[in-house]
């Protein structure tokens, strides 16, 4: 059985983990970054991304591998494609085991495991994910220039992304499955008097259709149970957001929403605990403020350490 030591455990490889591992091991800290699918994260499903300081276009997958390859660079190790299946964070020393029984330990640990956008759940959506499917509209809004798009919701996030997303689409159509709105009424207000703004209520796409990319939809009327066509460049999901912390109920304390949460310098309940990224409590989720919360969360458990080993050798 493998017990291995490390200064710090990085829990998530997506842009704040991958950050948090660039600083982290390029202070000479002893640094693992453990990630139970694919690194990258989020970003791997983003075809183009045109908003990144610094880097005109480039795929999400990209970006991604650059910063593996920065982080493997400084001296961090990565492990993909594993399976925690326990944690212990109580004491100065945190250990954290992988199915195949390995047990590793560290000083300190950061959460970074991100999170996710709540699906529809219906035939073609993983297939069409980031090829005219995306659940960010400051993200791929402007890949839909003079597009006709649906957006799918009816909470606020819903109403001002698609009042948001008329900048540039001709037609925006709301699809929502309820006959009224889980939204503050003025931002119902706003997207009726947006003459780019159609509705079809008390409705919901039952399927996604194309080849290549997404060209069709089919919906299905709640009330009539009336089915239609629709042809469309584009579909916008926000039906809800859900942070990646099911293991973490009962660890570490987190909001009605499930979300973690931290202080200013991105510690969490637990001392020597940090988190970042989008399984935090926060309002704005980007690839820009994960890297920012990577990094305060890295200088934040660098600072930790060196205080710990100091009061340790005191």
């Amino acid at each position: 059985m493998l017990n291995e030591y490390y200064d710090t455990i990085v829990i998530g490889g997506g842009p704040a983990g991958l950050t948090a591992g660039i600083y982290l091991s390029r202070s000479k800290m002893k640094t693992l970054i453990l990630n139970e699918g694919t690194v990258g994260g989020q970003i791997i499903l983003t075809h183009e991304i045109a908003n990144y300081p610094g880097i005109e276009k480039i795929s999400g997958y990209q970006l991604a591998n650059v910063m593996k390859s920065q982080a493997k660079s400084f001296g961090c190790t990565i492990k993909s494609n594993i399976k925690i299946t326990g944690m212990d964070l109580t004491g100065e020393v945190k250990a954290v085991e992988l199915n195949n029984k390995e047990i590793y330990s560290a000083g300190s640990v950061i959460f970074a495991t991100g999170g996710r956008s709540r699906n529809l759940n219906v035939p073609g959506e993983e297939k069409f994910k980031g090829k005219g499917i995306s659940y960010c509209a400051t993200c791929d809004g402007d890949f839909f220039q003079d597009k006709n798009i649906i957006v799918v919701g009816g909470g606020n996030s819903a109403l001002e992304e698609a009042v948001s997303l008329t900048k540039y689409a001709s037609t925006v159509t709301i699809v929502h499955q309820f006959e009224n709105f889980q939204a503050f009424e003025h931002a119902v207000e706003e997207a009726q008097n947006n003459p780019k703004i159609k509705f079809i209520m008390e409705s919901k796409i039952i399927e996604f259709i194309g080849e290549n990319s997404l060209e069709k939809v089919i919906i299905e009327n709640q009330k009539t149970l009336e089915i239609s066509e629709m042809n469309i460049n584009g579909v916008f999901i926000f039906i809800g957001y859900q942070p990646n912390t099911e293991s973490l109920k009962g660890i570490i304390l987190l909001n009605d929403k499930n979300e973690i949460i931290v202080n200013e310098n991105f510690e969490t309940s637990i001392p020597g605990v940090f988190a970042a990224g989008d399984s935090i409590q926060k309002k704005y989720r980007q690839i820009t403020t994960a890297v920012a919360d990577g990094t305060i969360a890295a200088l934040s458990a660098i600072e930790y350490i060196n205080i710990t080993k100091i009061l340790n050798h005191a």
